[in-house]
């Protein structure tokens, strides 16, 4: 039902119930349900001209709708200074005829270069280490190691400024830089300085590839497959450390071969700078910059010139067009942001904190207590099941929802977790401990794959407001690179004071806490625009 009150010259539209909304179909809850092509709404027509002056009211309401459980999606109010008639009461919504996936995979590369870089070190350590004079030395290996993930941190914070300012494409073009000179300086380093300046620059671009991609994916991808698209970063992340284990398999008969495995990121590097140079802009940065022609362009060359009134539409409506100035990094600690942004953070953080690291460091020596000698066959038998369990999440994605797969994803990593230190220490099934150490791994890796691994970073761009999105996805995925950090710093002592039974439990504990977390104070976004998820949680309740 629509209702229309006059306010100073102005109208306040407000939508309920089940009717047609601008948006699309809304159900008892809120949820957009979308209307499809042809039927009774295909003759309709919205006017540009009219959507022009559409603006949301004020944010008086903050984001208290993010923090419920059960959350009751409140009245969509929008203040417009045209005549109430003269906006549409329905958007039209006809079948694409852009293409997305092109795009999706050209920004697959940087996730395919974050899998691979943080995976080519581990099967090269030896190699290099003997070629630079390294091999007894257990702390500059260390450093060869950790430094990446120390250069991620600093990618991280900066690719959401970079992001803002350039824009999506060029700052993957610049992301470019530090991943092409990084792997070449590590292919061709002569002594430990020259290697760990190598990995630095690419831990830089990989933290930036963090950020960037799962950003510019949410941003480009059409409400209806937006989920599936999302977990494709995470499929690519590990497909990248999948062929990092694939290209380390010649160093057993050629023990230089290291420096191919170093040199040959070098490529994936170039493409991405190549594909960008040719790729849309994001849509909804352009608008917020005030660039709606060229934003009109991009949105006929993703989806079709058939869908630029209905999402020009959605981004007036969304409230970019303020005269807001852009977001600044204390504007995230804001009372206005603060709660929003402590949800992107927090689900990071029991990422890290659930164990995955931990399982996966080892997951050698429990498949070797198992019968299977072989770090290879161990390592392939992890990737092949964190493949395995995103291809899954990617096809529940739209369908199940985001947060009932992270419920269900630490919930199993949790059980997995018991099961593991059951395994370790319950004298009864010592007989089988081995078995049990391995079907406990891979199920954790499944579980984590399934939706700990993907959803967070699909997540996170869903639910912050365009105002703040660059930048507070940069914070969200600093806060995971310094937890890694960390966490790989301290998780071995941790380890020989405690007992690896002991930490197991720790990490299921997180699990449960993870899951109380989650049911609390994260809504679902499955099936809704951007700019309907920024609506409801700015509404006024």
């Amino acid at each position: 039902m629509m209702r229309c009150a006059l306010k100073g010259g102005g109208c306040v539209t407000s939508w309920s119930g089940d009717r047609r909304s601008p948006a699309a179909a809304v159900n008892p809850c809120g949820v957009r349900m979308p209307t499809g092509g042809g039927g009774c709404c295909s003759g309709l027509r919205s006017r540009a001209a009219d959507l022009a002056g559409l603006e949301m009211a004020t944010m008086r309401g903050g984001v208290g709708g993010l923090f419920r459980s059960s959350p009751r999606y409140g009245r969509l109010q929008a203040t417009a200074s045209v005549d109430p008639e003269d906006i549409p009461l329905e958007k039209v919504q006809v079948k694409s005829s852009g293409h997305v996936l092109p795009y999706v995979g050209v920004a697959c590369l940087g996730a395919i270069l974050f899998g691979y870089h943080l995976g080519v070190v581990n099967g090269a350590l030896e190699h290099l280490a003997k070629d630079l004079g390294i091999a007894e030395n257990a702390v500059l290996q260390g450093w060869v190691v950790s430094t990446s993930l120390a250069g991620a941190t600093i990618g991280s914070f900066t690719g959401g400024s970079l992001a803002d300012k350039f824009g999506r494409t060029r700052t993957f073009i610049l992301d470019a830089v530090p991943l092409a000179l990084g792997a070449f300086l590590s292919a061709t380093a002569q002594d430990i300085r020259a290697m760990i300046i190598g990995r630095l620059l690419a831990g830089i671009g990989i933290g930036i590839s963090s950020a960037l991609v799962p950003l510019y994916i949410s941003e480009i991808s059409p409400t209806e497959i937006r989920g599936t698209l999302g977990t494709v970063n995470q499929l690519f992340i590990c497909i990248g450390i999948l062929a990092a284990l694939l290209a380390g398999l010649p160093l057993a008969g050629n023990p230089a071969w290291w420096r191919t495995m170093f040199g040959v990121a070098v490529v994936p590097s170039i493409l991405l700078a190549v594909g960008m140079a040719f790729s849309p802009e994001s849509p909804r940065w352009l608008f917020q910059q005030g660039k709606v022609t060229q934003a009109e362009s991009a949105v006929k060359r993703l989806y079709g010139k058939e869908k630029v009134t209905e999402v020009m539409y959605d981004l007036r409506a969304s409230g970019q067009s303020s005269s807001e100035p852009e977001a600044g990094w204390f504007d995230l600690f804001s009372n206005r942001y603060w709660k929003v942004v402590s949800v992107g953070a927090a689900l990071f953080l029991f990422q890290q904190l659930a164990g995955i690291n931990a399982v996966v460091y080892y997951s050698t020596s429990v498949f070797r207590s198992a019968g299977i000698a072989s770090d290879v066959a161990a390592s392939a038998l992890v990737g092949a099941a964190n493949v395995f369990g995103t291809m899954i999440a990617s096809s529940l994605m739209d369908k199940q929802g985001r947060k009932s797969l992270l419920i269900t994803s630490f919930s199993g990593m949790g059980a997995s977790m018991l099961l593991l230190a059951l395994s370790f220490t319950w004298k009864a099934l010592a007989p089988y401990s081995g078995t049990l150490a391995v079907v406990g791994t891979v199920l954790y890796v499944l579980s984590f794959a399934l939706g700990a691994g993907p959803v967070p970073a699909l997540l996170l761009p869903e639910i912050f407001a365009s105002r703040i999105r660059a930048k507070a996805v940069a914070l969200s995925l600093g806060m995971h690179w310094v937890s890694n950090f960390f966490i790989g710093l301290y998780f071995l002592s941790v380890v020989n004071k405690f007992g690896i039974s002991t930490v197991y439990l720790g990490f299921a504990s997180v699990c449960a806490l993870a899951v109380l977390y989650i049911a609390g104070n994260v809504v679902e976004t499955k099936g809704r625009s951007l700019e309907e998820i920024e609506r409801e949680l700015s509404v006024v309740d």
